[in-house]
């Protein structure tokens, strides 16, 4: 039975357009794959890093304080459920050209030197390697193609240069765009990615 991690992160819950095609996109995977252990992880309730949090990583388990042990529990769990999964679906929506806080705040628990990489005399390794990503991300305007406002695009680079700092490189994203410009626009855009989720799954299907 595979594995497979849902990433959720917008503020706006169920109505979240990222979420809802991110979720599409799970509920095709699933029938084209068959079982499935399927976790959910919505990142409203992941603390942003503090220095506690260093200080709990940087420390060996067998020497760590109580409270130690408590902060570090708190990023474990996160990397333990990216570990054992196969595929990664992250929903995220795009807040002011980047990615919300609290995605941040997951990718910095769950990147993790010694754990997610490594530092090796050839520079770092990413250790999280074997595994399929999809990004499905909802966007007031267009920052794809030729659009001049492809410049403040922050969310897809960064996003595909943490995940593949950290081995996760088979990342392909799925852009809902132009939710903000007009009706006309916003329904055109979503019906083209949920047109795309479906491509995404049939060749998982074909291979299973």
């Amino acid at each position: 039975m595979k594995n497979l991690l849902f990433v959720t992160s917008s503020l706006f819950g169920q109505e979240s357009k990222s979420t809802q095609i991110a979720a599409e996109f799970v509920s095709a995977w699933k029938a084209a794959n068959g079982p499935a252990r399927v976790i959910h992880r919505d990142l409203g309730g992941v603390p942003h890093l503090t220095a506690e949090h260093f200080g709990a990583w940087m420390t060996a388990p067998g020497e760590r304080s109580e409270r130690q042990h408590t902060i570090a529990a708190e990023s474990d769990p996160l990397i333990e459920e990216i570990e054992a999964a196969d595929v990664i679906v992250i929903a995220a929506p795009m807040y002011n050209f980047s990615i919300p806080s609290t995605l941040k705040a997951w990718v910095d628990h769950i990147t993790r030197a010694g754990r997610t990489f490594q530092y090796t005399a050839n520079g770092p390794e990413g250790l999280l390697k074997n595994k399929k990503v999809f990004v499905v991300t909802a966007r007031g305007g267009i920052y794809t193609g030729e659009s001049p406002a492809k410049a403040y695009d922050f969310q897809e680079p960064y996003l595909r240069a943490i995940l593949g700092f950290n081995g996760l490189t088979d990342v392909t994203f799925v852009h809902v765009e132009a939710q903000k410009m007009s009706p006309d626009a916003a329904e055109a855009s979503v019906a083209n990615a949920r047109a795309v989720v479906r491509e995404l799954a049939a060749p998982i299907r074909a291979a299973a």
